[in-house]
């Protein structure tokens, strides 16, 4: 499959469906056509082609109104998918994929606890079986969306007499079962984006666990790399992004401009560039397989970028006498929706989300530099022999 044949799906998808009409008829006539993620199988919203040619699809219909909310839909679109495509049963990639991308079921992530959040792997919620059934019992929080969400993506503990990596289990958790409460975090912005959940008693059936018994740190690990390029790696055109809030501000008040400031915006603005080109890279990496480690320095340095952007926009706009710290509330993140002062705080949750900078300079000098790891001397121990 090539271009011409990617160009002539899109074209007979626009002739029988009309993309400013029913929305969701719309989706999901995209969706089985296969120009949902192209590189997908044939049947589960792709074709088995390169996963290049997703651009083409996406240049085709840059002029059709916007149909995904992709903040609301992040979660699922860029972690629970390729994790279902992965480990996933057919029936699971039937029952899960189509409305995950109409956006007609919301996802999050039931990963981090409050006493495992760094090192994810001393979670402590438990999975215990009975019959055909799994009873969870647990805490997890900083849940994204999880006030929105019909299903999410959980890992618990099957096995506490091994070590803590080995006794984990993948499960899709159904967030309107009895026992699952959702309680909202209030965050520096005003806004609750974030949640904690308290897992009760909660039943799954074992046909929603994803992997194996016991493989549940290795199906996580695809869910945690995806979602690192998803943060980090997103695609950008040149001076897009949080750099376009930086030079409108630059360029809209000349009378304040220095040459100290203009020397921090050009290395800000060269930075922005190397971000911006080593994700193209990385994410062409990624049409030869599933994403690796270097996922992780990508979202490293979104991270470090995004807050050094926003900082250096309020501190120049400081000088118009901008003091607004008053905003609107809304559901979704929204960067570009909302003021200077909004995105400087929003920002410093980057560092944290989606694995802090700390644990990810660590993946980064290990498992992408080969440099020496740190001592673990807890990698043998059985987890329920653990201090906590």
């Amino acid at each position: 499959m090539n271009e011409s044949d990617i160009k002539r799906r899109v074209a007979a998808l626009l002739a029988d469906h009309d993309p400013a009409g029913d929305q969701l008829e719309f989706l999901r006539a995209r969706f089985d056509a296969g120009l949902a993620w192209v590189w997908f199988p044939e049947g589960q919203g792709g074709l088995g082609a390169p996963r290049e040619l997703q651009q083409v699809v996406e240049r085709e219909l840059a002029g059709t109104p916007r149909q995904l909310n992709a903040g609301m839909l992040a979660i699922g679109l860029g972690m629970a998918a390729p994790t279902i495509l992965t480990f996933g049963t057919d029936e699971q990639k039937r029952r899960f994929l189509r409305p995950l991308w109409t956006g007609e079921e919301v996802w999050c992530q039931l990963f981090s606890e409050p006493g495992a959040g760094s090192d994810l792997a001393t979670l402590a919620t438990r999975a215990v079986r009975d019959g055909d059934e799994w009873i969870v019992d647990g805490q997890k929080v900083w849940t994204s969306g999880a006030h929105h969400a019909r299903w999410a993506i959980l890992v618990a503990r099957t096995d506490p007499d091994v070590p803590k990596h080995r006794g984990l289990s993948y499960f899709v958790c159904d967030m309107h079962a009895p026992g699952v409460e959702v309680r909202p975090l209030r965050q520096i912005t005003g806004e609750a984006e974030f949640n904690e959940v308290f897992l009760t008693g909660v039943r799954l059936p074992d046909d929603l666990r994803l992997g194996a018994v016991g493989d549940g740190w290795r199906v996580a690990q695809t869910t945690l790399m995806n979602e690192r390029v998803a943060i980090g790696g997103a695609p950008t055109r040149r001076g897009g992004g949080m750099i376009a809030s930086a030079v409108e501000a630059w360029s809209e008040q000349p009378e304040l401009r220095t040459h100290e400031l203009h020397q921090r915006l050009l290395a800000l603005w060269v930075e922005n560039e190397v971000t911006r080109l080593s994700g193209a890279r990385l994410r062409e990496q990624l049409a030869a397989g599933q994403p690796g480690p270097e996922g992780s320095g990508m979202k490293l340095s979104f991270a470090k970028l995004n807050q050094a952007l926003t900082g250096f926009e309020l501190e120049f706009r400081r000088d118009l006498g901008y003091d607004d710290w008053s905003f609107r509330r809304s559901e979704n993140v929204d960067f570009f929706g909302r003021g200077p002062g909004y995105r400087y705080l929003r920002a410093k949750g980057n560092s944290i989300e989606g694995g802090t900078s700390e644990i990810l300079r660590n993946i980064v000098s290990e498992r992408v530099l080969g440099l020496p790891s740190e001592p673990r001397v807890d990698k043998d121990v059985p987890w329920k022999d653990l201090p906590r």
